[in-house]
């Protein structure tokens, strides 16, 4: 049970008790408050911020109900976890003797200590997000068991295996180097190795040393910090700015039911859907929050979200028909990708215009003579369906070529 001190919206002090596990998981939760006497700790905003403070310096707790805001984030989408790793130390090799009955000088018969557990991410495909290891930060492999007598092995410490989604690249917090990645479903990879067993006596005997009286301590396992990122595995990756229809073409075309509002940066997080295509085939598209210009800088969401862009197979740009310079747009889209990480020019690109139930046949005449060249484009309109059939063929082209 922890509890913290708050100011109620009447003016009175208020102490909280909770479970961190409700702290972590509601964004709202009931409370009883009332008077306390302590002089260690300072009385806070309502509605904003919270403090712990020690279970013993409470003194009297009058009662009566309310309600705290615990600014805890809406989503469950975490694609970054920053977590400390250790691996088991190896077991020790035993130095031992055998001593039986009518079996004079039986020599050295220490066993070789057990290995350290190792600490090994798994690629589970029924996992998308990082959360569950966002409030997990230390994890500790077992330590290999001693040798003893007889030969004896040490038992071998269990290895922990935690299940990451697909596209989760592991990075050494310190250096920033990235270690390997998981693509595959099923696949592992060794975060931090366990120490190796130390040796026991019987493997120093020899003609010349027949009684060997020592044996190798274990080898220390391995520990630090490391980064999790996940890189959304997608077919088709939504590139666009804030309204430009992403989501809601999402929605069109999957069962995806991303958030959608008339104002910018609806999307906070990337959405996943599985596109049906003909002969029970599908495709999966992904919808990115939008990029403005200077998102490489840090403006808008910045480059949080852009290295889920990296993974996707072709990229679908959106300009809305709305827009100033359709063609300017696109030039926008491609020069923050391109100052974000050039190999992404690489990718197949396709452009779509977006909200086109605005325009005649004349006025998509005109744009089409200012569109860039060498870019496969189409108009769509999510709300009456125009060009989605056609944007689907378009895909599965691209992504087949």
């Amino acid at each position: 049970m922890h509890f913290i001190a708050v100011t109620c919206p009447d003016g009175r002090h208020a102490v909280v008790s909770f479970t961190l596990s409700r702290l972590e998981n509601a964004k709202w939760f009931a409370f009883h408050s009332g008077c306390v006497d302590f002089p260690l700790v300072a009385f806070l905003s309502p509605f904003s911020n919270i403090s712990s403070i020690p279970l013993r310096h409470i003194k009297r707790i009058p009662i009566f109900a309310g309600y705290i805001e615990a600014n805890m984030p809406d989503s469950n989408f975490i694609d970054y976890v920053k977590i400390f790793c250790a691996s088991g130390n190896g077991g020790a090799g035993s130095m031992h003797l055998r001593r039986e009955k009518y079996i004079p000088k039986g020599g050295p018969d220490g066993g070789d200590g057990g290995r350290g557990g190792h600490v090994i991410l798994r690629a589970n495909p029924q996992f998308w997000t990082l959360i569950h290891l966002k409030y997990r930060k230390h994890i500790r492999a077992e330590h290999g068991g001693a040798g003893s007598g007889q030969l004896c092995k040490g038992k071998n410490g269990a290895d922990i295996y935690l299940d990451v989604p697909l596209g989760t690249v592991a990075k050494d917090a310190e250096t920033g180097e990235t270690l390997f990645e998981l693509v595959e479903p099923g696949e592992e990879k060794i975060l931090v190795r366990g120490g190796r067993g130390g040796l026991g006596n019987n493997n120093f005997k020899s003609a010349t040393n027949q009684t060997p009286r020592y044996a190798q301590p274990g080898e220390p396992g391995q520990e630090g910090w490391f980064i999790l990122e996940l890189k959304i595995l997608a077919d088709v990756g939504l590139v666009g700015f804030p309204n430009a229809g992403k989501s809601t073409l999402l929605s069109k075309v999957s069962a995806a039911r991303p958030k959608i509002a008339d104002y910018a940066f609806t999307t906070l997080e990337p959405n996943l859907g599985i596109v049906s295509y003909y002969d029970d085939q599908s495709f999966v598209m992904a919808d990115i929050p939008g990029i403005i210009e200077g998102a490489h800088e840090g403006k808008g969401i910045g480059l949080r979200f852009l290295r889920h862009i990296e993974r996707n197979s072709i990229l679908l740009f959106m300009v809305p028909a709305d827009a100033d310079d359709i063609s300017g747009g696109y030039e926008i889209l491609l020069n923050e990708l391109r100052m974000y990480n050039p190999e992404l020019l690489v990718k197949g690109r396709v452009l779509a215009i977006s909200k086109a139930d605005m325009l005649d046949e004349k006025m998509k005449s005109e744009m089409e003579a200012c569109l860039p060249d060498g870019v496969p484009h189409i108009f769509i309109s999510s709300l009456t369906g125009e060009g989605i059939k056609e944007l689907k063929d378009l895909l599965w082209n691209v992504l087949h070529q």
